[in-house]
């Protein structure tokens, strides 16, 4: 994956410009020389957060347990009735 690299001083002198850089390609923010931090636009994240393009009801749903039978027996819990 391509990306651009830029030191945590050169990110606090400059915040727009790697705004800028990261809607191209993710922009790692470095600390004392090791990758620290990744800014990216909020439609790469989008991406990388939910590769298949799958909305949450898509993602939830058991196509799978269609099939499945399911015998459900009243439970009795000794309660008594309300009256009314």
């Amino acid at each position: 994956m391509e990306h651009t690299t830029v030191t945590s001083r050169q990110f606090v002198h400059n915040v727009s410009a790697a705004k800028r850089m990261a809607r191209q390609c993710p922009v790692f923010i470095t600390d004392r020389g090791k990758p620290a931090f990744a800014l990216l636009s909020i439609e790469a994240y989008r991406r990388m957060a939910n590769p298949g393009g799958q909305s949450i009801v898509d993602l939830l749903a058991m196509p799978e347990a269609e099939d499945l039978a399911f015998d459900i027996k009243p439970i009795k819990l000794g309660l008594r009735e309300l009256e009314v």
